[in-house]
């Protein structure tokens, strides 16, 4: 078995990641279209949704998860560049 040089455990989920553009715009359409607030976005790397964390109200990027199965997300904060598993709940 091969060491994950970051130290990360490897997950299953990982195949499902697909090549997304950076989000066009920082905001969770969910949310704008609701009118309520979010805490810090998140961008699903199977389709590039972008939607809110679990901080905040709605949890709309883990919404998100649960019905596509696009359970991969990262940040799209400023300095962060890890990404999640929901399923796993873990870094990946």
């Amino acid at each position: 078995m091969t060491a994950n040089p970051v130290g990360l455990a490897a997950d299953p989920h990982l195949a499902i990641i697909q090549p997304v553009p950076p989000p066009a715009r920082r905001a969770c359409a969910e949310c704008v279209q609701l009118g309520t607030p979010w805490v810090h976005l998140r961008q699903c790397l199977t389709c590039g949704q972008v939607g809110c964390c679990d901080s905040s109200p709605m949890r709309h990027a883990r919404g998100h998860a649960a019905t596509t199965g696009h359970v991969i997300v990262r940040s799209i904060e400023p300095g962060e560049s890890w990404r999640w598993c929901y399923v796993d709940e873990q870094f990946v």
